[in-house]
């Protein structure tokens, strides 16, 4: 039985979730299992990466109420706290279950570096692993500490992106 490791993708440039996505993807082509768990993420549409995993078998799980501050101004912090302490507890879950051969926990650094949640829930997911389950972290922000417990960290760096010239995100490139 192989040992599974953790991933961290962070940084301010584009790709994180892409890596994930093709992480998972190339998993699912030597059968296996694959989880991803998509916090702050809007449940109304689709992105082209859900939609390709879907289709590739991979189950794809967003959580209800996670509209953050960022996208929404309105949005209530208090609430999200709570929608994403139930995410957390589902997540530890679905790892504990050992279904899965790779989970991937898609913006839980952003989740960390926003507060609204904390290292010691973020053990609790990372002590639910069991030994052969690859475990994926993705977003902005990752904390000093799940770096230093991660096998794998890469840093996605913002040299240039239209954004900044007031282009927009474009359907199947962006999201």
């Amino acid at each position: 039985m192989n040992k599974g490791l953790i991933h961290v993708y962070t940084g301010e440039g584009k790709g994180k979730t892409t890596a994930a996505f093709g992480l998972a993807k190339r998993a699912v082509g030597h059968g296996k299992k694959v989880l991803i768990l998509q916090f702050l993420k809007s449940r109304s549409k689709d992105s082209g990466e859900v939609v390709t995993a879907r289709k590739s078998g991979i189950n794809v799980v967003r959580f209800e109420g996670q509209t953050t501050p960022l996208f929404d101004p309105n949005a209530d912090v208090k609430k999200l706290k709570a929608t994403i302490r139930k995410a957390i507890s589902f997540s530890i879950k679905e790892i504990k279950s050992n279904t899965y051969d790779l989970v991937v926990l898609d913006e839980f650094n952003t989740v960390l570096s926003c507060g609204f949640a904390t290292m010691k829930g973020t053990r609790k997911v990372i002590e639910a692993k069991p030994a052969r389950l690859e475990l994926i972290f993705t977003g902005r922000g990752a904390p000093e500490e799940l770096i230093g417990m991660a096998n794998y960290v890469t840093e996605m760096r913002m040299i240039k992106h239209p954004f900044t010239k007031g282009v927009r995100a474009r359907k199947g490139i962006e999201f």
